[in-house]
């Protein structure tokens, strides 16, 4: 939906899942076999992934300074079924936390968020302010303050919206 460049590191895979919902169009990749193979998800697994999804939606549209679009379950409460361990590696000292158990999305997603926490980028994790749209994208202003997807696209809408209703 947009042009910009994916999410650093593990963040990518947050944004990926954000953007498996294109809320214009109603499409779900989790609806697919290939979409759900993407995330290594069985049939069984979708409901729960659309419940992190929208929450992690929730935590996005919260970066940008927006409300939630629907209530969702806290995502605090959907990672904590999903416990990490720190592990060190001998060879270089560096710390990293891991799943606790065998991984799934959700425990994938929690170290994601706890790496991108630590290092400063879990706030640039940000969603578009359209409300047809709130696709996930990596804000790489300087300032943090980007309100769109695309201005190509949402934030010329959102623009057009606002010119024609101070013309109105």
């Amino acid at each position: 939906m947009n042009d910009r460049a994916p999410a650093p590191g593990d963040l990518a895979l947050v944004e990926a899942l954000v953007n498996s919902l294109d809320i214009e169009t109603g499409a779900d990749s989790l609806d697919t076999e290939e979409g759900r193979a993407a995330f290594a998800l069985a049939e069984a697994d979708v409901p729960a992934a659309r419940d992190l999804r929208e929450a992690l939606r929730a935590a996005c549209l919260a970066h940008a300074g927006h409300p939630p679009h629907r209530p969702t379950r806290p995502l605090d409460v959907l990672l904590s079924a999903a416990p990490l361990v720190v592990t060190v590696d001998p060879a270089d000292g560096a710390a990293h936390l891991r799943p606790a158990g065998p991984p799934t999305l959700t425990s994938r997603i929690a170290a994601a968020i706890a790496a991108a926490a630590a290092d400063g980028t879990w706030p640039r994790l940000k969603a578009c302010e359209a409300p047809d749209c709130h696709w996930a994208y990596y804000d790489r202003s300087p300032a943090g303050r980007s309100r769109w997807c695309s201005m190509a696209l949402c934030g010329s809408r959102a623009k057009m919206r606002a010119y024609r209703a101070r013309k109105a």
